[in-house]
């Protein structure tokens, strides 16, 4: 089994070789989570929010769980998916009420869900409570949705968000994600290689807070995300 500072040593080499292996994003909103979680978002804000997106195909249209049914209601015949983020942003609602909001927006039609890890239970070092968090929240959305979680890298050290991404990968989860961006920093560059580096291929990097450009999108991709998060997709794209 390999040690924490053998996957931070690899992270290390990864971003080192950046430059080489750089890669230019061909079609750079197929993976883009276009967002709206800021709270003070109006109704009309969010409509605002689903029409301007529609047209750009993002991978997916992410807000917070009291208006997926509104966006749901926009929809139509428009071939769009649907995120909520649930115990967002702290982390610390029980698990019973994470997957009755999970539950709800799926129902409602989401079918993509960003959860965050609940860290004092981690900072307390009681793995098996974060894990046994994050499995109620996958039984609760069903097979059919995804499930990403966001560890909250800002505040963990690098030997800690090795073990948060191995937490993520062993309960069933779909993505690993760095950050919900309400918290201390958003995504770098070596925490994205890093949780690329221990999620290796059996599970998604989402790279979220502070993207919010091209050339950013594309060296957070280049080191191993496979999703982005951010509220600046429309003028991401319109710098093509």
């Amino acid at each position: 089994m390999e040690t924490s500072e053998q996957y931070i040593e690899r992270a290390r080499l990864r971003i080192k070789g950046l430059r080489k292996n750089f890669i230019w994003v061909d079609e750079p909103a197929k993976i883009i989570d276009q967002t709206l979680l800021k709270p003070t978002a109006t109704i009309e804000e969010i409509i605002e929010f689903f029409h301007a997106s529609i047209p750009y195909g993002f991978a997916s249209l992410c807000v917070n769980s009291a208006y997926i049914p509104l966006l749901k209601g926009l929809t139509g015949s428009e071939n769009v998916t649907l995120c909520s983020v649930v115990g967002f942003p702290l982390g610390a609602s029980s698990s019973v009420s994470k997957a009755y909001e999970a539950e709800e927006a799926v129902k409602n039609g989401a079918r993509e869900i960003d959860m965050v890890m609940n860290l004092g239970y981690f900072k307390s070092r009681d793995y098996k409570r974060v894990e046994e968090d994050i499995k109620t929240v996958i039984k609760a959305i069903g097979p059919d949705a995804i499930l990403k979680v966001i560890i909250e890298t800002g505040y963990l050290t690098d030997h800690e968000k090795v073990e948060a991404t191995k937490i993520v990968v062993n309960s069933g989860a779909h993505y690993v994600k760095t950050s919900t961006g309400f918290g201390p920093g958003g995504a770098t560059l070596f925490d994205v290689a890093l949780l690329k580096e221990v999620a290796e291929d059996r599970i998604g990097v989402k790279a979220a807070g502070g993207v919010r450009n091209y050339y950013t999108l594309c060296a957070l991709y280049s080191v191993g995300a496979t999703r982005i998060g951010t509220s600046s997709g429309i003028k991401i794209l319109n710098e093509l």
